[in-house]
């Protein structure tokens, strides 16, 4: 399955770089997320995670109300492209130690895949087979 399968149906919020970290946070609360892309003039640029705004603004004392995303932003993240496989990006996910990837063709955005989405995708599919199992074991004639 390809990573474009899971995000294809998915509305990404972005965030624009001269934003303020308190208005992208607000905003990631708001729609329950925990990382946005961030552009400049339509260009991703960059990422902005729960985790950034743990490191580097609350463990550095900046004041979220003034500090502009890209201050804080993690700069030039790793991207997939659509056609990229899911077991690809739970292994770069895994290597890197972060839970979202931004999708990519070329420099157009496509959207973010988290590790949730993955997660729950497997276990959407793991229910189906264990449906179709037992489906197929109630069928069959007793021997």
């Amino acid at each position: 399955m390809h990573v474009y399968d899971l995000i294809n149906t998915q509305e990404t919020h972005q965030a624009e770089a001269n934003q303020t970290v308190l208005e992208v946070a607000q905003a990631m609360v708001e729609r329950n997320i925990g990382a946005v892309p961030v552009l400049r003039d339509g260009v991703l640029v960059g990422i902005f995670s729960e985790r950034d705004l743990m490191k580097r603004v609350v463990a550095e004392g900046r004041d979220p109300r003034t500090t502009l995303v890209e201050a804080v932003m993690t700069k030039d993240p790793l991207t997939v492209g659509p056609e990229e496989d899911v077991e690809t990006c739970l292994h770069l996910m895994r290597r890197h130690g972060f839970r979202h990837l931004l999708v990519c063709e070329g420099h157009q955005l496509r959207g973010i895949v988290s590790l949730r989405d993955i997660l729950l995708h497997d276990l959407s599919e793991k229910d189906h087979e264990v449906r179709m199992m037992r489906a197929y074991i109630q069928a069959s004639p007793e021997g």
